[in-house]
């Protein structure tokens, strides 16, 4: 890490040079227990860049001051970095340094941090059932609770992969005691945990919002997944796909002394949400025009939405602007970009969409629009005469006054 000085210095330059727009690194974690699904782009030689015992690369986080709480990490696993004139820091870093300049005042004092992150995750099959803590039991373990939104880009979902759909919650009328079963047989091959769950297919250019606490199966779409900055997790299910789970993964971020208390793993689930017979209704979300600006050569979409336990944690929107055309997009607070399709200029910045990315390798396709350019007004600028230039940017809490809500839209 440099020298806070020198990270000043070089944050206020990359801002200067770039008029409040800065170029990040691509960030690559892997995970031990899943199969990359190989559509994030990344050459295929170097999936296994960390070594096997490390697992696959199936998530890029993007603009993340987070760590990944993997074991065996690097000690920057997670962080994005910097890149400007010759200059390599962390976004955190830069973020320590210039705060108010880059996410806003109003965010910097309440957090002192960029509070969010997002991530691609790319997985052949499903991920097996899970939850987030909540706050209350994050906290016992020294950690933040995480809320979660899903949106499955289409440019990155031209094949759905093995199984393209995504468990839920629990059915009406599951009991504690089924659970408690479920948990108490995790070393029994399949605790049967999916058989009090429902699946919902995917379908690319939807998403869902997903609160902490609420038990979900992710399935084989590539998703774009705005989330609280917080990497906590429980895995419910023992088995998935013929492999077993190791029950430490149950456990990682309970306190020890609660890692064979069957009924406080229990309760880690939050029963009402998840046996909720409306849980599509509250939850599923489709894009929503943020205004029909078509004639000026662009449009852009919530895509992630939402309010979590009242609160508006993080958003998202899709931007796609016309082959020739350039809007400039006025935000109200800081966002994280990536190009999902054509090529084009974010203000200052030439960004394309690149083809294949090897490990390690410098990309044009992502950047951090600080709070003092978003709210100035950025231009979006179409270099292509015949492809669209698409982008997905997502946003920290309590940015949008006028975000809709889950039961604004008409499924």
């Amino acid at each position: 890490m440099k020298m806070a000085a020198s990270v000043n210095r070089a944050t206020r330059q990359a801002l200067e040079i770039s008029e409040g727009i800065l170029r990040l690194a691509p960030t690559w974690v892997p995970r031990v227990y899943l199969q990359p699904g190989r559509r994030l782009k990344l050459d295929p030689r170097d999936l296994y860049s960390y070594g096997a015992h490390r697992g696959g690369i199936d998530e890029r986080w993007f603009a993340s001051t987070t760590p990944a709480m993997n074991d065996h990490r690097t000690p920057d696993e997670g962080l994005s970095y910097v890149v400007s004139d010759g200059e390599r820091f962390t976004f955190k870093e830069a973020v320590e340094e210039e705060g108010s300049r880059l996410i806003g005042r109003a965010m910097w004092e309440k957090y002192r941090r960029w509070p969010v992150y997002s991530k691609f995750f790319d997985n052949s099959g499903p991920i097996m059932h899970h939850l987030h803590q909540g706050e209350e039991q994050a906290r016992l373990v020294k950690r933040e609770g995480k809320p979660e939104g899903y949106y499955f880009p289409p440019q990155l979902n031209g094949t759905l992969g093995n199984f393209p759909h995504t468990y839920f919650g629990l059915e009406p009328g599951t009991t504690r005691e089924d659970i408690r079963r479920c948990l108490d047989r995790w070393d029994k091959g399949d605790n049967g945990i999916l058989d009090y769950s429902k699946a919902y297919r995917l379908k690319p250019g939807t998403g869902w919002l997903v609160p902490p606490r609420i038990l979900h199966a992710p399935g084989s779409l590539v998703t774009y997944e705005p989330q609280w900055g917080s990497d906590v997790l429980a895995m419910f299910q023992s088995m998935v796909e013929g492999r077993p789970v190791p029950r430490s993964l149950l456990t990682q971020d309970v306190p020890e002394e609660r890692h064979y208390d069957l009924e406080f793993l229990t309760d880690l689930v939050d029963w009402p949400a998840n046996i909720d017979a409306e849980f599509k209704n509250h939850h599923y979300i489709e894009p929503i025009p943020v205004a029909e600006t078509r004639s000026e050569g662009c449009l852009d979409k919530w895509v992630v939405y939402g309010l979590v336990e009242g609160q508006q944690k993080f958003s998202a929107r899709e931007l796609t602007v016309m082959p020739g055309g350039r809007s400039t997009i006025l935000d109200a607070g800081a966002s994280g970009v990536i190009v999902t399709q054509g090529h084009g200029r974010i203000g200052r910045l030439e960004v394309d969409c690149p083809a294949l990315i090897r490990f390690g390798q410098m990309t044009q396709d992502e950047v951090f629009i600080s709070h003092e350019a978003a709210t100035a007004g950025v231009i979006f600028e179409n270099l292509s005469q015949t492809e669209p230039f698409v982008t997905l940017r997502y946003f920290g809490p309590d940015v949008h006054p006028d975000m809709p809500r889950v039961e604004d839209q008409m499924h």
